[in-house]
């Protein structure tokens, strides 16, 4: 599970962040996490408490924005959700694609108190 390490980064990234801002108590942190992203967000919640422990965040609370997973099709240039339609166009039902977005991972929020 690698979603422990990635959180501990974040953790120490969110830490910079209050520093250099002055801040000493963090309410919210949002995070958004991509469809095709090869994190799985209940790890991340569920290794968050743990990870979060005796930091500025120990009582934040976590929120997770899920992204979509989106492709164009090469083919007849339909926008589609690649998990939804199991990659393939559901226009003319091909495999060839380019991926739009889905595979972010980034600190979109941090809400102070």
């Amino acid at each position: 599970m690698h979603e422990l390490s990635v959180v501990i980064h974040v953790i120490k990234s969110v830490e910079d962040f209050a520093k250099t801002n002055a801040l000493t108590k963090i309410d919210t942190l949002v995070l958004q996490i991509g469809e095709l992203s090869s994190l799985i967000p209940k790890y991340i919640e569920a290794c968050y408490p743990a990870a979060v422990d005796g930091t500025i965040l120990q009582s934040t609370k976590l929120k997770i924005e899920t992204l979509p997973g989106n492709a164009i099709c090469k083919k007849c240039n339909i926008v589609f959700n690649l998990i939804e339609n199991n990659s393939k166009c559901p226009k003319c039902h091909i495999k060839d694609f380019e991926i739009l977005c889905g595979k972010e991972f980034m600190i979109k929020e941090i809400i102070a108190c």
